[in-house]
């Protein structure tokens, strides 16, 4: 079984190879996306396959631990513990020392709770020096599931993993049609294509993990770790794919300048607001375009009717029993980092965001401090982080007017 996973993960690190070298050779937006939801896909494949592959040989390390375990209780050494038989002695450490091991991931929750350094004989080779330990892949796979399921933003955007300095292309084609006589020939139209390049920007956030945890299982510590990581870095990645400035971060939506016609102004909000608005989306760009504000902005739209005394905005409950909430028919999408309506603010939007590209490299390590004013030691998960719109066509902006 692990010669046959690890056959399948040298053939899925070959496909996805093959796929980045087709992404940096694309032309168009679409192929592009198509071939980053491929590309996604693989890399899920390749990670189950390792995660299969880890439970295997963790299995067998466990399996080596209660052996050695065993020799020691026969050779009254009874203080001599399985774990201390594992970290100790090199000889009968299993030789799976990747940071999926057991023995890897109960040596990083030592470290983040205790400060406790990770033996240098099962240490990955972390290429930053911002950190002191990579998180397990583990872990990762979950704070990233935890991401898709709790962020509201970052889970509508496309999601890449493209290395840093990578040329992506983004075609633009603005072809017309037009009526010729017979025998004559019509102007070509030429394609203008541009190109998007991501760089790596850290995000960092600080974490405070109880010694309590210290002392459950390494599930009930790995639990409490993807919870506080994910809900720190959350937050911060949906206000960056909204507000990012581009300056030594990602650049966030409402840092585009939308095309002629649809940055609109208005004095108040009114059902003609939401009609204008929807008058500015492109007809080509109308089916997946959804609304983004925060919840003191909808709200204010509850009230709203049409002309035959309909609300534009409803809420609706789903299956989850989540409320889903609609104006003119269109999906709303709540969040804080939308400013109010106020002079000057942009507070709301009109958006495809699958067409906002997040790249995160999730290199994930973290390093430990004191703070010297409280005396608490913190936690500091790292990640590589940037994001950029690849097609503003959907942008229309509403703004409140100066005065109005």
């Amino acid at each position: 079984m692990k010669d046959y996973l690890k056959k399948i993960i040298i053939a899925k690190n070959e496909k996805a190879e093959e796929l980045r070298t087709q992404i940096k050779d694309a032309t168009t937006a679409d192929e592009v996306r198509a071939l980053g939801a491929t590309l996604d896909t693989i890399l899920a494949e390749l990670q189950e396959a390792k995660d299969q592959l880890a439970n295997i040989e963790s299995e067998e390390a466990d399996r080596s631990a209660d052996e050695i375990g065993e020799n020691n209780a026969r050779e009254f050494k009874p203080m001599q513990t399985i774990t201390s038989a594992k970290m100790v002695s090199g000889d009968v450490r299993n030789a799976d020392t990747g940071i999926n091991s057991m023995e890897y991931r109960s040596a990083f929750k030592d470290y983040v709770m205790t400060g406790k350094p990770i033996p240098e004989e099962i240490r990955d080779n972390t290429l930053t020096t911002d950190v002191s330990g990579t998180i397990p892949t583990v872990i990762v796979n979950r704070i990233i599931s935890k991401l898709e399921e709790v962020g509201k933003i970052y889970g509508e955007v496309t999601k890449t993993s493209y290395a840093s300095g990578v040329q992506i292309p983004v075609a633009n084609f603005n072809v017309t049609a037009s009526i010729v006589g017979e025998g004559e020939g019509s102007t070509p139209i030429k394609a203008t294509t541009t190109s998007i390049t991501f760089t790596h920007y850290k995000l960092r956030c600080e974490i405070s993990m109880s010694m309590e945890v210290a002392t459950m299982s390494i599930d009930a510590f790995e639990t409490k770790f993807v919870e506080q990581v994910s809900s720190a870095m959350i937050k911060k990645i949906d206000d960056l794919i909204v507000n990012g400035t581009g300056v030594s971060q990602p650049k966030g939506i409402l840092a585009e300048t939308p095309e002629a016609g649809q940055a609109l102004e208005v004095e108040n909000l009114a059902y003609n607001t939401l009609t204008d608005a929807e008058a500015a989306v492109p007809e080509e760009y109308e089916a997946d375009v959804k609304w983004c504000m925060n919840k003191k902005t909808f709200m204010s739209f509850i009230g709203l009717t049409d002309a035959n005394g309909q609300p534009v905005a409803r809420i609706n409950y789903g299956l989850a029993g989540k409320p889903e909430r609609t104006l003119l028919g269109r999906d709303v999408i709540i969040t804080k980092h939308v400013k109010d309506f106020a002079d000057g603010n942009i507070f709301a939007f009109l958006f495809n965001f699958k067409d906002y590209v997040l790249n995160t490299i999730y290199d994930m390590g973290v390093q430990r401090k004191q703070d010297w004013d409280t005396e608490d030691m913190r936690t500091k998960a790292v990640m590589s982080i940037d994001g950029k719109v690849v097609d503003k066509s959907s942008l229309v902006t509403l703004k409140k007017k100066a005065g109005g």
